[in-house]
């Protein structure tokens, strides 16, 4: 088949160097987001370079003259990874057989932006992709396939993104392009009723507060473990917390319980929290390091 590639990133980068790889198909085009003053190439930008494809970044799919440009390909597909700009069905149908869409969760499920942060801080227990036919709505087009995937207990957001759903889901595109290759792909529609939607996942909601049981403090710390990354205070400064994990103790909410080389041991409202990294003025480092530069000590309370 003819294939657009559309995305960005080092996701979009790797299912063009799958779909490169197989050679059973040819990319007639690459678009992908409009370049940053001063910040580097984006990688998949970078990589067809390198491979001599044509590439477009148009800064918005809404203007006519994009939609008689992607006409020019003649694609039977456009495979859509990782992309945040809105395309609408003008853009998205002017393929042969359309367009679709990875998108990281178990649709209807985690409809929007963050929708990997979202589970694990709801402390579910297991999430997906999905690869669907998008439309106007936001993540709302038909499913073509998804692929489910366990959280554990110690996942973070970025263990369940880079061991889990990227590698996946540039196989699920590579199955949901064979499945378009063989006729009569699925087309499952979504319950308008059903699952939920999200919007980004904001400093302003990962802020800790050390009066909620564990569970709930260490779920938002992993949710939010590399982005936006959970915050708390000491003394008015905000330091941002990143490998934590749940312990035992009793004490005062978000009082410091002990420090030690490994950590800093702070009490919830019905246990502890072991905190190991961290980042504030100084950068990422360890707790005990950053207990030690700000005077944290034995009783000091966090969230003050």
């Amino acid at each position: 088949m003819r294939l657009i590639v559309h995305g960005q990133q080092a996701y979009g980068k790797s299912v063009l160097e799958a779909i490169l790889e197989k050679a059973a198909d040819e990319v007639v085009a690459v678009y992908c987001a409009p370049d940053k003053e001063g910040r580097p190439l984006d990688p998949l930008k970078e990589f067809a370079l390198e491979k001599g494809l044509p590439i477009f970044q148009p800064a918005s799919y809404r203007d006519p003259e994009v939609w008689k440009q992607l006409a020019t390909h003649d694609a039977d597909l456009c495979v859509m990874a990782y992309v945040l700009l809105f395309v609408p069905e003008e853009a998205l149908n002017v393929p042969r057989y359309g367009s679709i869409q990875y998108h990281p969760s178990l649709l209807p499920w985690h409809k929007g932006p963050s929708s990997i942060n979202w589970p694990i801080i709801m402390g579910k227990k297991k999430t997906g992709l999905s690869i669907f036919w998008p439309d106007n709505g936001l993540d709302t087009g038909p499913i073509l396939l998804q692929k489910e995937v366990d959280i554990e207990p110690d996942d973070t957001l970025g263990s369940v993104y880079f061991n889990k759903l990227y590698p996946l889901g540039v196989e699920a595109m590579m199955e949901s392009i064979e499945l378009v290759r063989a006729g009569n792909p699925p087309r499952e529609a979504q319950d308008p009723d059903d699952g939920s939607y999200e919007g980004w996942c904001r400093k302003e909601d990962v802020q800790i507060d050390w009066g909620k049981p564990g569970d709930e403090i260490y779920n938002l710390i992993r949710g939010a473990n590399p982005q936006p990354g959970a915050w708390t205070t000491f003394n008015g400064d905000e330091v941002k917390i990143f490998d934590s994990r749940k312990a035992e103790g009793s004490g005062a909410p978000g009082s410091v319980l002990a420090l030690d080389a490994d950590g800093v041991l702070v009490a919830t409202a019905d246990g502890a929290i072991r905190i190991m990294k961290v980042r504030a003025d100084a950068g990422k480092q360890s707790a005990s390091e950053y207990a030690a530069a700000v005077g944290l000590e034995t009783g000091s309370i966090l969230g003050t």
